[in-house]
This record gives structure tokens, C-alpha cells and sequence, in this order.
């Protein structure tokens, strides 16, 4: 069984019911995940980029605010999961347990960038008060609490990002520094009160890419207890398209092992095929990039 810890399929969820759907995970993603040998798996709550994405497309009101398409996200994602009861939404180790021995898939719900909230470090609550139990300050984009992995690499925490992280420890809410810029990951564990992760990353050594993680922060996130999560993305697994396989990705999960331990070694694929051309959400394909990034934009990214 696979505990995918990154997917993006509330963007699926979101963009579908906003034009009119209803049951999206049962009716279309449900019987992949059972197929897939998926016992439970984290659910990001992504709104950056709307410019770029389905968002454009909509009736949503205002397409321009971070933190509407942030409380849309949520409310879909709680409408749909509320439809889909062979899929639970949980918030701790033991709701995830009891959920798989009834037969359910669990979830968590995790936050892939906080810019929604400013700021104000107490848009934290918000998020833990919402269900969200895994957090990333940024996505690509430098916000007020931090820079993310398109930005200045040596841009450290804000002093409003350094309470948010204080404030997700106070919380039990894990950190996540998977879109984090390289300053940002080392002031987080110089802060970080519990194990720290990066869900969905891979090794630098092998493929040299900012969303990719250092031999140094390998050790430094296994010092937290944490875990690191394979990403399937292309762009982060070799820079040689012909040699963007499965067999490479392996390569990082062995160079993982060596280095951090097996224990430390996890899954955060990162599958966005339901992002792709025909349809209206278009991030893994043609997203320009954000203010910092390079030139390529999602192929660099992520």
C-alpha cells in the first residue's frame, strides 16, 4: 500500500465543481487511488497562479484575490469529500488508522503556500482551524512571510514568517519546506519544534534544480525525525529528458537512503496529468513564471 504524501487533486476537485460538477473524487479519481494500492494521501491546498490557471476561466468573483481562491478551495474540498465517503479526511495518526481498517482512504488536507494570509502569522489558526494539518509558508512566489524556490535563494524568514512557523509548532502543524528557498529551509530549522518534511522533492546531487534538496538538507531534515517525498515531475528527476524514467527516480530514492536512512525515504509524486492540455487548469504545462523565477517557469519549478 502507498501513502502518497503530495497530490494536487483539490485542483481537480475545485475546477470541476466550480463549473457545475458534483462528486468529482468518487466519479473520477477514486478507482485510480484504489488501483494505485493509495491507503491514504495528503490533499494541497494550492492557489497561487491564477493568471495561469482555471481560475481565469470561472465565475468566481474575484480571481485576483489569493484569499478567495483559498476559501473556495476549502469549502469545495470539504463539499466533495462530504460526497465521497469512501474517503475520509483526518487530522491525526489515529483517525488514519481507524480509517484504513474500516477500508477508507484517509486524508490530510496541507496548505501549499500561505500567502492568502499576509502578514499575519495568525492566519495559521485559520488554516489548522480549516482542517489543514501540513503547511508550506510559499509556493514559487516571495510573499510576506518567505521566499519561495523561484526566488532570492538567500532570502531568510520574515520576522511575521518566523511566528508562523513558531506558531505551527505550537500547533502540531508540520512543516513543510518542499517550495521553500534554500535561506528559508535553514532559518526553519533553526526554529521547527517537531520533525520537519519536504513532501515532494528530490535530490540536488542528481538533479540540480532549487526544488531539489542539498546533501546538507537531507541530514538537517532527518535530524528533525522527517521525511522526504519522491517527486514523479519530470523536470526534478534529470535534466536529460531520455533519462527522466522510473529507473532514475529510484536512483534518488537509493541516494535518499544512503544518506538520510531508509526510514527518512517516503512518496509526495506530485501527479498532475489532470493539469495538462484539454484542460482548463494548465500548471504543469504552460505557466508563465512568478516575479523571481527563471525563465521557464513550471519546467523549472514545480
Amino acid at each position: 500500500m502507498v501513502f502518497d504524501a503530495h497530490s494536487d487533486l483539490l485542483y481537480d476537485v475545485t475546477r470541476r465543481r466550480l463549473l457545475g460538477e458534483r462528486r468529482v473524487l468518487e466519479h473520477h479519481h477514486l478507482d485510480r487511488l484504489r488501483r494505485g494500492g493509495v491507503e491514504g494521501l495528503v490533499l494541497a491546498v494550492w492557489a497561487s497562479g491564477p493568471r495561469e490557471t482555471f481560475w481565469k476561466d470561472t465565475a468566481w468573483k474575484d480571481p485576483a484575490s489569493n484569499l478567495g481562491r483559498t476559501h473556495q478551495i476549502f469549502a469545495c474540498a470539504r463539499a466533495d469529500l462530504a460526497e465521497c465517503p469512501q474517503i475520509r479526511p483526518v487530522h491525526t495518526a489515529a483517525e488514519a488508522e481507524a480509517a484504513r481498517a474500516a477500508g477508507q482512504i484517509y486524508a490530510f488536507l496541507a496548505v501549499e503556500g500561505m500567502a492568502a494570509i499576509g502578514g499575519n502569522p495568525a492566519g495559521v489558526d485559520w488554516y489548522y482551524g480549516q482542517g489543514a494539518r501540513l503547511g508550506m509558508l510559499t509556493w514559487n512566489e516571495t510573499n510576506a512571510l518567505a521566499a519561495g524556490a523561484g526566488g532570492d535563494p538567500q532570502a531568510g524568514l520574515t520576522e511575521a514568517g518566523r511566528r508562523a512557523v513558531r506558531r505551527m509548532g505550537e500547533l502540531g502543524m508540520v512543516v513543510d519546506v518542499s517550495h521553500l528557498n534554500d535561506g528559508g529551509f535553514w532559518d526553519v530549522m533553526d526554529l521547527a519544534a517537531g520533525p520537519v518534511i519536504a513532501s515532494h522533492s528530490n535530490c540536488r546531487a542528481l538533479c540540480d534544480v532549487r526544488r531539489n534538496l542539498s546533501d546538507d538538507q537531507l541530514r538537517r531534515i532527518r535530524d528533525t525525525g522527517g521525511v522526504v517525498g519522491l517527486n514523479a515531475f519530470h523536470g526534478f528527476v534529470h535534466a536529460e529528458p531520455r533519462q527522466q524514467t522510473a529507473r532514475t527516480l529510484a536512483l534518488h530514492a537509493v541516494h535518499m537512503a544512503e544518506v538520510m536512512g531508509v526510514e527518512h525515504v517516503g512518496c509526495g509524486f506530485d501527479f498532475c496529468e489532470f493539469m495538462g492540455p484539454g484542460n482548463e487548469g494548465q500548471r504543469a504545462w504552460k505557466a508563465p513564471p512568478t516575479s523571481g523565477t527563471s525563465s521557464t517557469g513550471w519546467k523549472s519549478w514545480g
